[in-house]
């Protein structure tokens, strides 16, 4: 799909988008104020780097983050897809630990993405499952959080720990930036798994880890512990969370993209001790995709099974 650039698309008020005529409000708004960033610059990344992202987002239970007045404002998180919604816009329901449910948005296809983007949806948080599967996880997620005053830098060397823990049970994992502070780790399942295994296997990895390098991971979520450690979080694997979505942006100072990254960039990081070779922002990654294509792609389609082993 050919996409006029932003500029031309702030004057608009309408975009038509496979057949469907979308209204887009404010795209001269800056959301990001530190950059200039506009809210038809959001659209504008959605749309182009939509044919990466929407495989990713297929079927996927999604939160809305949504920024109505840029990063530096108020903002909500809503689980529940608006009332007001499309008629067209897809949703599942996906039940409460109290046993009520939850109607979320399913973002499937490109309308859904920029109609979600002109509400100020920032940033997309979908979990780990699709429906209607929705006990059975697609992957194992880890989540590295450093604590300050360990970065990024650190998280490189907490993920290439992971990276040969994981070689050890002939399991491929696939690195991303989290397009926040931090680094992600995952490993695609896409075989028949319950969360109950994998909660209990990521948090046998992360004692693991912690054990073998104290001095550095820890996997105690408690936040007094971390300074200067890195968090290998274990929690995401749970029917309750949800985690950013590869290609999503940040609400930061600056437009940053959870980026997939190849293990070399992860191992160039740490070797270098800069957070600025992962630290990367949406015309960063379009050109990225344009000229490596999906890093993320193998998660979503590469099978392996979840070792039953348990850990020293």
């Amino acid at each position: 799909m050919s996409v006029k650039g932003p500029n031309n698309m702030s004057k608009k008020s309408q975009l038509e988008i496979g057949g469907l005529k979308l209204d887009v409000s404010n795209l001269d708004k800056v959301f990001y104020p530190k950059t200039g960033f506009t809210k038809g610059q959001v659209i504008d990344f959605y749309i182009n780097i939509s044919p990466y992202l929407l495989p990713h987002l297929k079927n996927r239970p999604i939160s809305l983050k949504r920024y109505p007045d840029g990063v530096e404002g108020f903002f909500f998180y809503e689980k529940q897809c608006p009332p007001h919604r499309p008629a067209w816009i897809k949703t599942t329901n996906v039940p409460r630990k109290d046993g009520t449910e939850i109607n979320y948005c399913v973002m499937n296809d490109l309308p859904a993405l920029v109609w979600a983007a002109n509400l100020a949806d920032l940033e997309l948080h979908t979990f780990l499952h699709r429906a209607p599967a929705i006990t059975k996880p697609l992957v194992l997620a880890f989540d590295l959080d450093p604590g300050p005053p360990a970065d990024i830098v650190q998280c490189c060397q907490v993920g290439l720990w992971l990276k040969d823990l994981f070689g050890h049970f002939n399991l491929k994992c696939f690195p991303k930036t989290s397009g926040s502070k931090g680094l992600q780790v995952f490993v695609p399942l896409n075989t028949s798994v319950t969360y109950e295994k994998t909660k209990v296997f990521a948090h046998a990895a992360a004692r693991s880890l912690e054990k073998e390098f104290p001095k550095l991971v820890i996997s105690n979520m408690q936040k007094s512990l971390r300074g200067g450690k890195v968090l290998v979080d274990w929690s995401q694997n749970d029917p309750h969370k949800t985690t950013v979505s590869v290609y999503s942006l940040r609400a930061k100072d600056h437009p940053t993209v959870s980026t997939p990254v190849s293990w070399d960039e992860v191992a160039t990081t740490l070797k270098k001790k800069s957070a600025k070779f992962l630290t990367f922002e949406a015309l960063d990654v379009l050109k990225r995709v344009e000229k490596d294509g999906d890093l993320f792609a193998p998660v979503l389609k590469m099978k392996q099974k979840l070792p039953t082993v348990h850990f020293d």
